[in-house]
């Protein structure tokens, strides 16, 4: 069944590849590391947006939940017993939520380095403490996805590029 609608699925996408060059960029590259910025923090802004007036999937109202399901859940996935969810599961959810603050934090910090008089004024640091919280994040994600794509028998980097899930009422094969 489709789940992931293409503005989703090409923002994901995006992000990865607006992050990956930012991140190989800031050594000596400000140009670069500076355009790749400005793309990550126009494209949370889509994501935004999308998360209050997309589709039913794309919205945050589906995948968000308060700390007390968040809990459950993660209790629920330590004992490998959590459900399968055809959309983000809540554990994904909060991760979401987490990147696109991480990831506007960057980009907010960023620019505030490209204003001169800013420049030394210790929005470096905060600037590479976010970006280090951003990757330690992308990691839990990528094991997080990977860790759900076993347990559950489906390939979710496949379905969110074709965009496709397995149907709650499917065999799981």
């Amino acid at each position: 069944m489709r789940v992931w609608d293409p503005l989703v699925r090409l923002l994901h996408w995006a992000l990865v590849a607006a992050f990956v060059v930012a991140w190989f960029s800031h050594g000596g590259y400000l140009p670069v590391h500076r355009i790749s910025g400005y793309a990550v923090g126009a494209l949370v802004v889509v994501r935004v947006a999308w998360g209050c007036a997309g589709p039913a999937r794309a919205r945050f109202s589906d995948f968000v939940v308060g700390p007390r399901r968040l809990a459950a859940y993660v209790g629920l996935m330590v004992r490998a017993r959590e459900p399968r969810y055809v959309g983000h599961n809540p554990a994904g959810g909060a991760m979401i939520v987490v990147l696109l603050l991480l990831l506007a934090g960057v980009c907010v910090t960023g620019l505030l380095l490209d204003t001169p008089r800013l420049r030394d004024s210790g929005f470096k640091e905060v600037h590479d403490l976010l970006t280090d919280a951003t990757v330690a994040c992308i990691v839990l994600h990528v094991a997080g996805v990977a860790y759900a794509s076993w347990r559950h028998r489906e390939n979710l980097v496949l379905s969110m590029i074709s965009g496709l899930k397995r149907s709650p009422h499917s065999s799981s094969g």
